[in-house]
């Protein structure tokens, strides 16, 4: 039960991040956000793209929903975050943050989250 209630805790913590830094992307205007992923060499649709995973894919996580897909996107977003942004600004207040959720994410990919998850709600329906 210890387990569970950890899972629960990353999944709705990784969820709550995702959400709110998807959010951020629109707060001085995704124009801005576009003008950011364009100097990093990325095309502009591309801060589209992460804005919208990481807020419908945050609320998925909170929910429980997709748990495992949500992880993978999540990772690939944490990936490229370092890759792409972060990594030439060295581990402190660069990439310590995007690595803590690269890992949590695929810990949830690896694990799924079931505590008080929707995905448990509807596999139980689907056994009967």
């Amino acid at each position: 039960m210890k387990f569970h209630i950890g899972l629960f805790l990353l999944r709705i913590t990784v969820g709550f991040t995702f959400l709110l830094h998807g959010l951020d992307k629109f707060v001085p205007g995704i124009e801005e956000t576009i003008e950011y992923f364009s100097s990093l060499g990325l095309p502009g649709f591309t801060a589209y793209l992460v804005a919208f995973v990481e807020i419908v894919g945050g609320l998925l996580m909170i929910l429980g929903a997709a748990t495992r897909v949500v992880a993978v996107l999540f990772t690939f977003i944490m990936l490229g975050a370092i890759f792409f942004a972060n990594l030439p600004e060295g581990f402190l207040g660069g990439y310590e943050l995007d690595l803590i959720l690269l890992v949590v994410s695929i810990h949830l990919l690896l694990s799924g989250s079931r505590f008080l998850a929707l995905d448990s709600i509807f596999s139980k329906r689907r056994r009967r």
